[in-house]
């Protein structure tokens, strides 16, 4: 058996050399003021209020989860405006919705692809190129067959929407097909309102499966029901779709491990089978879910005053990265740095690629021991107002030393 090293966390390392700044790309740090995790103080709250709780106890969950939960986990993604709006999503209102409690965005992905290998006719996967590193990890281990579709231009930097449409359009009749709900990682390049309609059209016409991983709902546009509008768009129109979702990253809640999966059936009578036959995929995976993460985002989402400090955090944090983003783009314009470098601020969430080539970036390794993905992928989170800076020192740099000696001259 070959020991493999594990996926470390890609760092600017300092050396205890003060030239050097420190700066984590890992793909899932904390995206809070300057690049240093802190709970959320709507998190604070709601903890010591558990804490004082004097009937509270630890007792195991259902399999299923926090029910509380599960219920108002839905109206994050499928309701426009919790406490705005009365009306109910027609699958919530017709009972077509049935959600579980999962270990976080990952188990969520993993139970629905478990789920989808044992009961549903089709078992190929279509994922965007690139996607999250550990989707085909997760997708192939219950046995489904992935492939993939266009997504990503790195020539011109933004969505190849064309190449998108085509390949969906070509694709096995009936199989599933990965979507990212919003801030796609890595790229950070989301599809417009129209474009997700347009979409949505070729999938039910061609009877393809939608499954959204939502991991950064409210990071995009700082506003939750935006974010939610591809999801919406599906989960709305009578069809059938899978919803991963997280509160790892929107509500800071990375070591609880908290999410759900959510499945919008054709029929209630579907919905209570499909629940029956997740139990009995969760039963041998992980038994049951954590308490404590799900009795957080419940508090929170319950209440109207905790949710709208939540949402105040929330906005704060996506404040933060537009601002970053703003911050670096500036400072390569203002130094002069060759190239355009807009796609840095229409990208948006997390998530860039910098546009940056292996050699450019085994440069900035080399030179200014920056260490960051090859494929010029950065998290905008590892980076703060005090590290912009010097970041974009060495991107000019890098950029400069790969430039023909002629162009120079």
């Amino acid at each position: 058996m070959e020991y493999l090293k594990p996926m470390e966390p890609t760092r600017i390392h300092s050396n205890g050399d003060s030239l050097f700044q420190d700066i984590t790309f890992a793909p899932d740090i904390p995206v809070y003021a300057e690049g240093k995790c802190h709970t959320l103080n709507v998190v604070k709250q709601v903890e010591q209020t558990l804490a004082n709780d004097l009937s509270a106890d630890k007792e195991y969950l259902p399999i299923t989860g926090m029910p509380e939960f599960n219920k108002l986990t839905e109206v994050v993604f499928l309701l426009l405006a919790a406490y705005i709006i009365v009306r109910k999503s027609p699958a919530i209102k017709e009972s077509r919705v049935v959600t579980v409690q999962c270990v976080s965005g990952c188990l969520s992905l993993r139970v629905g692809a478990e789920f989808l290998a044992k009961h549903y006719h089709q078992h190929v996967v279509y994922l965007p190129e690139p996607t999250y590193g550990n989707h085909p990890n997760l997708i192939s281990a219950a046995g489904l067959t992935l492939k993939t579709y266009r997504y990503y231009d790195p020539k011109t930097l933004v969505l190849d929407f064309q190449g998108l449409l085509e390949d969906l359009g070509s694709a096995l009749t009936g199989a599933i097909v990965l979507f990212h709900a919003c801030g796609h990682n890595p790229t950070g390049v989301d599809p417009t309102c129209q474009q997700w309609e347009q979409i949505r059209q070729l999938v039910r016409q061609r009877g393809l499966l939608p499954f959204f991983d939502c991991a950064y709902q409210g990071l995009v546009s700082g506003n939750l029901d935006d974010d939610a509008q591809s999801i919406r768009m599906f989960g709305c129109d009578g069809g059938e779709c899978f919803v991963a979702q997280s509160y790892s990253k929107n509500m800071g809640l990375y070591g609880e491990r908290i999410g759900s999966l959510s499945i919008v059936c054709k029929t209630a009578d579907v919905a209570r089978r499909v629940e029956s036959q997740l139990k009995l995929i969760i039963r041998p995976l992980y038994s049951n879910p954590p308490i404590h993460g799900a009795a957080i985002v419940t508090a929170i989402l319950k209440d109207r005053d905790l949710y709208q400090k939540w949402t105040n955090e929330l906005k704060a944090m996506r404040d933060r990265l537009v601002q970053v983003r703003r911050q670096l783009y500036d400072s390569l314009c203002n130094k002069g740095t060759p190239g355009d470098w807009s796609h840095i601020i229409k990208q948006v969430g997390m998530y860039s690629f910098t546009g940056l080539n292996k050699d450019q970036v085994d440069f900035l390794t080399r030179e200014y021991h920056i260490y960051m993905s090859s494929d010029g992928r950065i998290n905008i989170g590892g980076l703060s107002s005090k590290t912009v800076p010097y970041f974009a020192d060495a991107i000019h740099d890098a950029v400069i030393s790969s430039l023909p000696s002629s162009t120079l001259a």
